[in-house]
């Protein structure tokens, strides 16, 4: 959905030709990869962050686009919502001290943007979902003012043909209905990118959605919303239900919803691209000149416009991607489980677990998906979006023909997930102090049971204990996060409560 587009009608001329040219565009994607004309193995990785934007007094401030003019930089972008900010960090090859010189770069411009938002009495938050977000907040007024959100924004409705329904059960439950798509700008999260080949692209995607839960597990960071508190990581079931097109009665028919765990392993990336013109409607009908079987034929590498523009509009927590970089094409995993935060180091430890862990499951001679069933990876990742870090997990037992046993995910991750990923961390070649540094975060933050969601809960409730009303410490958490955040210690070490000036603020 980065690909600028133009706001306007779609008449039933337009999406006839647009299915066309989406099967020209599959057709063309199996001839690339017949010729097998794509890039040869690079280690590439890439990273986008989603921000927030809140004032001193921790509540959202829907002024991105006077932020981004002040920072003036192609890194940062417009997102969903008018308090959102992506940035985008450019490729960079695995290897060596590539996570301590991610983590400079990110500090730098993230302490840019913060300053240059400060102009404007705003202040950058990394958090899977701003806790002092209201229903009012999120409405179509409040959308980016950029024609690719609102035209969006209209296709979606128009498919569903009636409100959005949320219906979260968490520790507590929100129950509430939307006229937009606008609450999914609540979600905010870190995209991973990883360069393969089509040879390898199966394992790593299969790898990946294995260890989606894990992930989820020790990196939860979103556990309130519209002032209830949820799942430990609610951003999925928000995620699904703002972006579902499928009135109550398709449900009931089993039509897949857009935002999408899957429902099987592949076998190759050709398969996820051909899914996703076979069970999902086109949502922007906007074709482009190219013809892509002609540019095929006259040796050269297509766009797949139409092809790349649907695959936006389908958000599977392991995207594939195919791009071009230099006049040569590529496939990439995008993987976009993760919530943004709690500080940099927390985003790279993030980071270095899930690169180090993709590469090791899928080197094994014996994978993890031919020994864990698909449904156990989908009720494992339901599992830890609702209980975090407590999550119990389904994972294949260490011995052969051991089968698949619940297991608790701090023990899954200490005893067997870190020391493969440190295994996968060093056939990357990354130096062992920055495999150490980092994984050595994930390892703490099982050994306390703490990550972002359960620092937040817990802080939280210190608030209420202290005699402060709902909405005013979901704002004293907020504002305490933001300064932990700055301060950038790994949230494994945050203190709870509160210190002296805000215990007196209260």
């Amino acid at each position: 959905m980065g690909e600028k587009v133009v706001a306007g009608g779609f008449d039933l001329s337009d999406r006839h030709r647009y299915r066309d040219k989406l099967q020209q565009c599959l057709e063309g994607l199996g001839k690339l990869l017949a010729q097998k004309r794509f890039d040869r193995p690079r280690n590439m990785m890439g990273l986008e962050l989603e921000l927030n934007l809140a004032g001193p007094d921790g509540m959202p401030r829907m002024m991105n686009g006077e932020v981004l003019e002040r920072i003036a930089s192609r890194d940062f972008q417009t997102e969903l919502g008018m308090f959102n900010l992506e940035v985008n960090i450019a490729p960079h090859r695995l290897g060596g001290r590539v996570f301590d010189q991610l983590a400079e770069e990110l500090r730098t411009g993230l302490g840019y943007a913060d300053r240059k938002a400060a102009e404007v009495d705003a202040g950058i938050l990394m958090i899977g979902i701003l806790p002092t977000l209201t229903q009012d907040d999120l409405v179509s007024g409040n959308l980016s003012d950029v024609d690719r959100y609102q035209l969006l924004n209209d296709q979606i409705v128009a498919a569903r043909g009636e409100d959005f329904t949320l219906d979260i059960q968490g520790v507590e439950r929100l129950s509430c209905t939307s006229a937009s798509i606008t609450p999914e700008a609540a979600c905010t999260s870190v995209q991973l990118h990883l360069q393969v080949t089509p040879a390898r692209f199966a394992a790593v995607w299969n790898a990946a959605q294995a260890v989606a839960a894990v992930q989820i597990a020790v990196g939860a960071n979103a556990p309130f919303l519209f002032g209830r508190e949820l799942w430990r990581e609610s951003r999925p079931p928000l995620f699904e239900q703002a972006t579902d097109t499928r009135p109550a009665e398709l449900r009931a028919q089993g039509v897949r919803p857009r935002t999408w765990f899957g429902e099987r392993w592949v076998s190759s990336a050709y398969e996820l691209f051909e899914e996703n013109l076979r069970f999902f409607p086109p949502l922007l009908p906007i074709c482009d000149e190219e013809e892509p079987l002609r540019v095929i034929a006259d040796g050269g590498v297509p766009s797949l416009k139409e092809l790349v523009l649907h695959n936006g509009t389908i958000y599977r927590w392991n995207r594939p991607v195919y791009g071009i970089a230099d006049g040569v094409p590529h496939l990439r995993v995008e993987n976009r489980v993760l919530p943004a935060g709690p500080t940099v180091v927390d985003v790279l430890a993030n980071a270095a677990f899930y690169y180090g862990l993709v590469r090791a499951l899928a080197e094994e001679q014996r994978p993890v998906w031919t020994r864990l069933p698909f449904e156990s990876a989908a009720s494992n990742f339901d599992a830890a979006c609702r209980y975090g870090i407590e999550a119990e997990l389904l994972w294949p037992a260490p011995r052969r023909g051991g089968g698949v046993s619940r297991v608790p995910a701090i023990k899954l991750v200490r005893e067997e997930l870190l020391p493969l990923a440190a295994a996968g961390l060093d056939a990357w070649g990354i130096e062992a102090a920055d495999r150490d540094h980092y994984l050595g975060i994930i390892e703490e933050r099982c050994r306390r049971r703490v990550n972002g969601a359960s620092w937040q809960v817990d802080t939280y409730h210190r608030a209420l204990a202290a005699g402060l009303g709902r909405e005013a410490a979901l704002a004293a958490t907020t504002r305490r996060y933001r300064e932990l955040m700055l301060e950038g210690e790994p949230v494994h070490t945050w203190p709870t409560g509160f210190p002296g000036p805000e215990a007196r603020r209260r």
